[in-house]
């Protein structure tokens, strides 16, 4: 089983890999998916990597875990999540990197701002087309699914009222909007930002 250390270990390895690798990869022009009305151009949004929307404490608190995590190596029998794991995760109480977990603080110059930014979509909510009209967009594969969720400052909540076609949750996006700050909570997770999307363009099938 996959140890509760490892999993917040690589939590940011997966998030830096993740905006690192997407951004090498060729938009796919013909199957753009895109709301005709709010269309703009791709040079007027403001591009962003997910540790942008983080604030400086949040990224240098994440950036040095607790030391106990970096001791256990990846495999061992240290690696799982027994009661002395789970005490020493509890132990963390008010520590900065614990704050950092669950933080919902935020980088408020991005309040208002079109911009750009690539991510992968967890569904919230669909039409009756099967259509996806809710959505968390996430910075890795598998956050909220597979994966605990990110912080709330890593997450951004957006309605997509005309709906979209998800073909596959492994497809990762861009997407195009104007971003605000605020929270969203529901049983899957908790955002600390919002988007009003105008354009999502997915990228070509097997790239990723």
């Amino acid at each position: 089983m996959t140890g509760l250390a490892f999993i917040y270990r690589n939590l940011l390895r997966r998030l830096f890999f993740v905006v690192q690798a997407i951004v090498l990869i060729n938009v796919t022009g013909a199957n753009a998916q895109e709301s005709p009305e709010n269309a703009t151009p791709t040079d007027s949004y403001q591009e962003l990597e997910w540790t942008d929307l983080l604030p400086d404490a949040d990224l240098q608190a994440l950036l040095n875990p607790p030391d106990f995590l970096n001791d256990i190596a990846d495999g061992s029998e240290e690696d799982i999540l027994d009661s002395r794991l789970q005490s020493e995760f509890n132990g963390l109480g008010d520590s900065a990197f614990s704050k950092a977990l669950t933080s919902t603080d935020v980088v408020p110059d991005y309040d208002g701002k079109a911009i750009r930014l690539p991510g992968f979509i967890v569904p919230l909510a669909y039409n009756s087309d099967r259509e996806v009209t809710e959505f968390f967009l996430v910075p890795f594969f598998g956050a909220c699914i597979h994966y605990p969720p990110p912080p709330p400052n890593q997450i951004i909540h957006a309605s997509y009222p005309e709906g979209f076609e998800l073909m596959s949750i492994y497809d990762p996006f861009w997407l195009s909007g104007t971003l605000s700050v605020a929270i969203v909570s529901n049983e899957v997770a908790t955002a600390a930002y919002t988007v009003t999307v105008d354009k999502l363009e997915i990228y070509e099938e097997g790239a990723f």
